[in-house]
C-alpha cells in the first residue's frame, strides 16, 4: 500500500468511525425501562445497554410490580427495574450480550430476569467484586430455567 492509499484509507475509517455505532443502535429494538425515582444502579444499567447500542426510552413509575405483572414476571424474580423489549420483560441486571441472544432466538418465553441485585452484574459493579448469578429464563407458564450463568468457578 502506498502513501496516498494509506492516507486515503485512515480519512475514510476516521470519518466513518462517529457513524458506526449510530448504524449499530439502529439495528437493534428499543427498550423500555420502567424503574422508580430513586435508584441510581438502574441508571448504570441503561447506560450498559446503551453501550451495547440499544436505544433505551426511561419511564418513572412509583412501583415496578405491576410492569413485572403485565409481562409474565413473578414478584419472587424482582429486581430494582424492569425492561421490556420487543414483547419479553428483562428484570433486573441482565447483560446486553444476553438480550441480543434472547432476541436473536427469539423463544416463546415471557422474559428474563436476574433476580436481587447480584454485585459483579452489568449496573451494579463494585471494584472487582463479582458475585455468582443466574439469568433465567421465564416460559409463558412461568417455569424457569437458567440461561446463562456469570462468575461461576
Amino acid at each position: 500500500m502506498n502513501r496516498r492509499n494509506f492516507i486515503a484509507t485512515a480519512a475514510v475509517a476516521v470519518a466513518v468511525h462517529p457513524i458506526a455505532p449510530a448504524l449499530a443502535a439502529s439495528t437493534l429494538p428499543a427498550v423500555e425501562v420502567f424503574k422508580n425515582p430513586y435508584c441510581g444502579c438502574c441508571e448504570a444499567w441503561v447506560a450498559h445497554l446503551r453501550a451495547a447500542g440499544f436505544p433505551v426510552e426511561v419511564t418513572v413509575v412509583q412501583d415496578t410490580a405491576p410492569v413485572r405483572k403485565r409481562y409474565g414476571i413473578s414478584d419472587k424474580l424482582s429486581s430494582c427495574h424492569t425492561g421490556v423489549v420487543s414483547g419479553y420483560a428483562l428484570e433486573g441486571h441482565v447483560p446486553a450480550s444476553d438480550v441480543k441472544r434472547l432476541l436473536a432466538a427469539k423463544p416463546i418465553a415471557a422474559g428474563l430476569p436476574v433476580p436481587g441485585m447480584p454485585t459483579g452484574s452489568p449496573g451494579m459493579e463494585a471494584g472487582g467484586r463479582k458475585d455468582p448469578f443466574d439469568v433465567l429464563l421465564v416460559d409463558k407458564s412461568g417455569r424457569t430455567s437458567v440461561y446463562a450463568s456469570y462468575n461461576r468457578s
